[in-house]
């Protein structure tokens, strides 16, 4: 029975759902829970949203527009332990502030976008944004440039790649995502990159299957998204 302060739709409620069902395929794919962290999406939420998701234990959070967080930055900027995830293309215009705003940049697709990063001198975790889709509409490194992004990052001195992070083709049926989760753990493995940034609310099981390390969540746990 819901208590006072976990009502059946708040969102220590959503979030405890979440965890179980992350919990659910770590039990079904044989992995320990632990080896799969959770991003909570804030993308179009305001800074209300973000310090009630901190107050629950959630650290990292995913933004995918640089002048958005920007507006929200002073707001939360006594949260502390807080880190933020760039998951949305970056133009390389906006890598000062990106860089300034952002502890992880998750969606670097290309070896320009690298070097501009870099350039800026302050240490930030990177990811490569691969596209696996033939969708005109997703951003992303196409998969025989990769070796190159690669390249140009472990040769850079201020990011250190940490992942690979894709977005498939959006399916009502989760399985339809399995492919492209599995084809980016192949990459990975190529390369000895540690971490995948795949899944969201709609598929994040497939992706723990596929062996992700990172679930991108934000409809499960805050919603629709409004429109700002």
């Amino acid at each position: 029975m819901a208590t006072r302060t976990q009502l059946p739709d708040s969102l220590a409620a959503r979030l405890e759902r979440v965890r179980e069902r992350m919990e659910n395929a770590c039990a079904r794919a044989r992995r320990e829970p632990a080896g799969v962290k959770l991003l909570a999406v804030t993308k179009v939420f305001g800074p209300e949203a973000i310090r009630e998701a901190w107050a629950l234990g959630l650290r990292d959070f995913g933004e995918n527009y640089v002048q958005e967080m920007e507006r929200k930055a002073a707001a939360i900027a006594d949260l502390a332990d807080i880190r933020f995830h760039l998951i949305g293309h970056l133009q390389s215009n906006k890598t000062k502030k990106a860089a300034q705003l952002f502890a992880s940049i998750d969606a670097i697709d290309s070896t320009k976008l690298a070097q501009r990063l870099d350039g800026e001198s302050k240490a930030t975790d990177a990811m490569i944004e691969v596209k696996l889709s033939g969708e005109e509409t997703k951003s992303g490194a196409d998969p025989a440039d990769v070796p190159m992004i690669v390249d140009a990052i472990r040769s850079s001195r201020h990011l250190k790649l940490v992942g690979l992070m894709t977005v498939p083709p959006w399916s009502e049926d989760a399985e339809a995502s399995r492919p492209y989760f599995a084809r980016l753990r192949e990459l990975a493995g190529q390369y000895a990159i540690p971490e995948l940034s795949m899944g969201m609310s709609n598929d994040l099981e497939v992706a723990i299957e596929e062996g992700a390390t990172w679930v991108r969540v934000g409809t499960a746990l805050f919603g629709r998204r409004r429109k700002p």
